[in-house]
């Protein structure tokens, strides 16, 4: 593949960081779309044309992200963000004369319902309900939209993604200051606004025992590669470790690789009040993700990161 053109569209957050390094290292051509400090902007469609025209790989990361209050406008730009970008690139590789073999698409395993009595696979995972849900649906219809016979489709439904700066160094913070205990399901009034627009979140986890479902981002990397080099895989694929954990226990693995004794529970009211404050929502911690790599088990691949702790410390230690 040394040489073979990879466009990354939405290649400046934490994911499209990684995989552009990780390309170029490589020996490859990268050509990236984005907001701003990209070889190409959005709405740029001409030149979009002509960097997926001949492209070996095309990979859709684009979208606002989720971490952040559920107000009508940020609700609005989370669908606008994901539907016009991946529209692009569709239109993009239906209009190529030597459209891509492969166009992996973001996507995620909050689509799968809130899971505490089995994992969710791609062949018997129940999808769920709600904003966040609704938004997954729609964003996985709009890659599957019409016909592509020369490019094979595959969206990835990415777990929470482990790595230096990604959604470990808030709580790292956390927990050296005594706050990295187990998150706590509970009751919290919900309004009818909130019900209206599917963003309510209803108790369904006691002490801490809300599944964790994770993967490293050198995994990601790795299960792109697979997927490349696997033309059999096509359709959803769960990116996910084989060894999800509870929130428990994944507060407690942080603890431990930061040398923290003791960390209390941390409530669902002071999760909220604190949620406010920072401006994002709890559904992110308190959402029950039972999510197994079905597809990519029968396949074959093996993690480099398959339990948690070494994940961990890898992306808060560097080692």
């Amino acid at each position: 593949m040394r040489g073979a053109r990879v466009v990354i569209g939405g290649s400046s957050g934490f994911m499209g960081r990684h995989l552009q390094r990780k390309y170029r290292a490589e020996g490859r051509e990268v050509v990236t779309i984005s907001r701003s400090g990209a070889d190409l902007r959005w709405g740029d469609q001409r030149g979009i044309d002509q960097a997926v025209d001949g492209a070996e790989l095309v990979i859709g990361l684009a979208g606002k992200s989720v971490n952040c209050r559920y107000t009508p406008e940020n609700r609005a730009e989370i669908f606008r963000s994901r539907l016009d970008t991946t529209a692009s690139l569709r239109a993009a590789i239906t209009a190529a004369t030597h459209p891509p073999k492969l166009w992996i698409n973001s996507s995620t395993a909050t689509i799968y319902r809130h899971a505490m009595d089995r994992p969710m696979t791609e062949s018997d995972g129940d999808l769920g309900t709600g904003f966040s849900v609704d938004v997954a649906k729609a964003w996985e219809q709009s890659l599957f939209a019409d016909d592509l016979p020369h490019t094979r489709r595959v969206a990835l439904r990415s777990t929470i993604v482990l790595g230096h700066g990604g959604v470990l160094g808030p709580l790292k913070n956390l927990a050296k200051i005594g706050l990295g205990g187990a998150q706590h399901d509970g009751w919290w009034p919900v309004s009818k606004a909130r019900r209206a627009a599917g963003t309510e979140h209803f108790p369904g986890a006691k002490r801490g025992a809300q599944k964790f479902s994770w993967i490293h981002i050198e995994d990601v990397g790795r299960i792109i590669d697979f997927v490349e080099e696997h033309p059999e895989l096509s359709g959803p694929v769960n990116a996910a470790a084989p060894h999800p954990v509870d929130n428990a226990g994944f507060m407690a693995t942080v603890r431990r690789v930061l040398g923290v004794r003791f960390g209390p529970p941390m409530p669902r009211w002071m999760l909220e009040i604190g949620a406010i404050g920072i401006r994002t929502e709890t559904e992110l911690i308190l959402k029950s993700r039972w999510v197994l790599p079905e597809k990519l088990t029968a396949a074959g691949f093996e993690f480099t990161y398959p339990t948690l702790e070494p994940a961990v410390r890898k992306s808060l230690l560097g080692s």
